[in-house]
């Protein structure tokens, strides 16, 4: 088997680079460590941020299936606050996509 690799750390600004290290170093970690550390404390946050959405819609779910047949059918005002929710995740994104 081959050894592993080592992590391969480029930055095309050397003024990050030199942010990153010195956040590192306050931290009193490696480089590589504190950009690892980093990356799982965002990937939990989109995690529990999904997780959030998913019980908010299996809430909504339950909510609708609990509902008197003909009572589903949503009135105008939740038709504006499901297209106001809507354009409100797709702001957010945007914004992660940028």
């Amino acid at each position: 088997m081959s050894e592993p690799k080592a992590m391969n750390l480029r930055f095309p600004d050397p003024e990050q680079r030199a942010a990153i290290a010195a956040a590192a170093k306050q931290e009193g970690v490696s480089l590589q460590e504190y950009i690892l550390s980093a990356a799982y404390a965002r990937a939990t946050a989109v995690e529990g941020r999904f997780l959030e959405g998913f019980k908010e819609s299996m809430a909504r779910s339950g909510a609708a299936f609990a509902a008197e047949p003909g009572a589903a059918d949503p009135g105008a005002e939740e038709r504006a606050a499901e297209r106001e929710a809507r354009r409100d995740l797709e702001n957010q994104e945007r914004g992660h996509a940028a």
